[in-house]
C-alpha cells in the first residue's frame, strides 16, 4: 500500500502563519531553510486518506491548513482514534525512524492542505543540523509523555468521564463556532477517541443534555457549562491539549 498524494504549487515557509510549526521555528538555519524549499504541498478533500496503515514510511506531513484524524485499527477492525490534529502539527511521526511501515492511518476531516517532506530529505537535514534534531527530539519526548499520561488517566475514568474529557479536549483544542464545537464529529468518532462504544456516547450525550450541560444540532455539539464539566474530571487532573 502507498500513501495517496496530489501535488500542487507550494507556499513558502517564510510566509507561513503557523508559528509553532517545527520547520517554521527553525528557518533561521540554512540547512532547514534549504530543506523547506524541497517540500511538496498536498491538498486533501474532506474524507481523503493520505496515510494508510501498513504503508511504507516515506516521510512526514505538516498540516498547513485544516484538521486531521489519526487512527489505527484495533480488534475486529474497529478504529481507535489516537489523535486529532490541526494547523502546524506533525502527522506520520509515529512511523518515522526505524519503522518501515506506518503503524497509523490519517484522514482529512475537512478540506486540508499538507506540507510533505520526504524521509530521505529529512534524514539528511537531521544529520547536518543539531539544533533542528534536538527540537524534533523534544517534540517526540513531549508526544510520548502526553500519550502515557492519557493512557493512565483514561484507564481510571468511568465511561461518562471519558466522554466528558473528550468533549472538553475537542472544545479546548478547536474552539467554538456559533455556539458549537468547531469540529463536528460523529458519535462513533467521539466513541473511538474516548475508548467506548457509540451507544454509550449517545446515552451519555442524552444525559448531559437533560442536565443542561451540552446542546446539540445534528453532529454539532455545544458545551453549555464548561466549568461544571471540568469539575466532573477534576480529580484526574487531566487537561492535555493534544
Amino acid at each position: 500500500m502507498r500513501t495517496r498524494k496530489v501535488s500542487f504549487h507550494t507556499v513558502s515557509c517564510d510566509i507561513c502563519v503557523n508559528q509553532k510549526c517545527l520547520i517554521k521555528r527553525n528557518l533561521s538555519s540554512s540547512f532547514v531553510s534549504n530543506f523547506a524549499d524541497e517540500k511538496t504541498e498536498i491538498q486533501c478533500k474532506k474524507g481523503q486518506q493520505f496515510i494508510m496503515e501498513g504503508a511504507p514510511v516515506n516521510g512526514l506531513f505538516f498540516i498547513l491548513k485544516g484538521k486531521v484524524k489519526v487512527y489505527r485499527t484495533g480488534i475486529n477492525g474497529r478504529e481507535q482514534i489516537v489523535r486529532l490534529a490541526k494547523e502546524g502539527e506533525i502527522i506520520g511521526h509515529r512511523g518515522f525512524g526505524t519503522e518501515e511501515y506506518y503503524p497509523i492511518a490519517a484522514i482529512a476531516i475537512e478540506d486540508s492542505v499538507l506540507c510533505y517532506f520526504s524521509k530521505d530529505l529529512l534524514q539528511e537535514v537531521l544529520k547536518k543540523d543539531a539544533s533542528f534534531t534536538y527540537d524534533l527530539m523534544l517534540f517526540y519526548a513531549n508526544a510520548l509523555n502526553k500519550s502515557e499520561a492519557r493512557v493512565k488517566s483514561l484507564s481510571q475514568m468511568t465511561v461518562r468521564e471519558r466522554v466528558v474529557d473528550t468533549l472538553l479536549f475537542v472544545n479546548r483544542k478547536f474552539g467554538e463556532l456559533n455556539g458549537f464545537i468547531n469540529l463536528p464529529l460523529s458519535r462513533k468518532e467521539y466513541a473511538d477517541y474516548a475508548g467506548t462504544t457509540e451507544e454509550q456516547v449517545i446515552r451519555t450525550f442524552s444525559a448531559l443534555k437533560k442536565e443542561y450541560l451540552i446542546t446539540s444540532k445534528g453532529k454539532k455539539i455545544g458545551i453549555v457549562d464548561v466549568e461544571k464539566l471540568k469539575k466532573e474530571i477534576s480529580e484526574h487532573n487531566f487537561y492535555l491539549d493534544s
